[in-house]
């Protein structure tokens, strides 16, 4: 855990479960960072826990393991290449050993509980790069995304309690969507409960997050430099919490509807704006259920610019 970090609500031994070590064996990295946010709720998310963990190295290696009906630890290592999209399965840790990336291909967590994806570059995936749907307690964290063709994170169709922390995207235009149609309410509210913190958009162009249904989704302590199109924008009945973010060089910062979806909520506080606009807000969002510590939205380029992406924690 980074020293300048302050954040509450950690159950004991959770962020050596998600690298998927023991409490006694897991190695402090000054980048390392605890589990916060919603993938704390419902029971928390532990991945894979104790098991021992298995080192991977080819695509078929990969996919055996990611969809084994056992919990399990996967290490990755090297540059891994596939196409489509590879199933991953319950309880599950999957972590890259330094250097570790996924060429070409993402991964589909569907219909799965208790995953934790963490320290993965994602290039050129010819779907999404990951994508949750019908799944609860998923943790994606120290990952770098880029250039690939459709989502970089999409999360949809009932999923819930979902972290997405630290993670750098670039080279990229659809970066994260959260709730995929306006049509879904049947399936989506009440759910898609999504925590966004310490991410690095650096460049990239729209969809961080283009939210529906979820309420309160919560936005806070993100880097978006140089965005293209717009940041957050909240849509269909959705509830956005924009909380001590930094905007630099970002004309939209944030904003109510999108295309043909009709405005959601959205409250912003503490933000810190540089050469970008002011954002729209309005209405009311539900209140944050988890204990968090909130940096000063100034000192959030320097924070995220230093720990967020891939290679940014130690794998013992």
């Amino acid at each position: 855990m980074r020293t300048s970090r302050r954040v509450l609500t950690v159950v004991t031994g959770l962020a050596a479960a998600a690298a998927g070590l023991t409490a006694a064996t897991a190695t402090p990295a000054a980048a390392d960072t605890p589990l916060v946010g919603w993938a704390t709720q419902g029971g928390g998310t532990t991945g894979g826990g104790s098991t021992p963990p298995t080192t991977v190295s080819s695509a078929s290696a990969l996919t055996s393991a990611l969809s084994s009906g056992s919990a399990a630890v996967i290490r990755v290592s090297g540059t891994i290449s596939c196409s489509g999209m590879l199933r991953v399965t319950s309880n599950k840790t999957v972590i890259g050993n330094a250097g570790a990336t996924i060429s070409g291909c993402g991964f589909n967590v569907s219909q799965a509980s208790n995953v934790i994806i963490r320290n993965l570059t994602f290039r050129n995936w010819n779907d999404d790069g990951i994508n949750v749907q019908y799944s609860t307690r998923v943790y994606i964290d120290h990952n770098s995304f880029s250039n690939g063709y459709d989502g970089a994170v999409d999360i949809k169709r009932s999923s819930d309690y979902v972290t997405v922390s630290w993670n750098r995207f670039f080279d990229h235009d659809k970066t994260m969507l959260l709730g995929h149609s306006d049509s879904n309410g049947s399936e989506d509210r009440g759910h898609l409960r999504v925590t966004y913190h310490h991410n690095w958009f650096d460049g990239t162009n729209q969809r961080h997050p283009r939210v529906r249904f979820g309420n309160p989704v919560h936005v806070f302590n993100n880097y978006y430099g140089n965005v293209g199109s717009y940041g957050v924008a909240s849509t269909q009945e959705a509830g956005v919490l924009v909380e001590g973010n930094y905007f630099e060089n970002t004309d939209d910062p944030y904003h109510l509807g999108e295309g043909s979806s009709p405005a959601g909520s959205l409250v912003a506080r503490n933000n810190h704006f540089v050469n970008s606009g002011s954002g729209q807000a309005g209405g009311s969002v539900k209140s944050i259920p988890y204990s968090y510590s909130l940096d000063s939205a100034s000192s959030v380029k320097s924070i995220v610019t230093a720990g967020a992406g891939a290679g940014r924690i130690t794998i013992p």
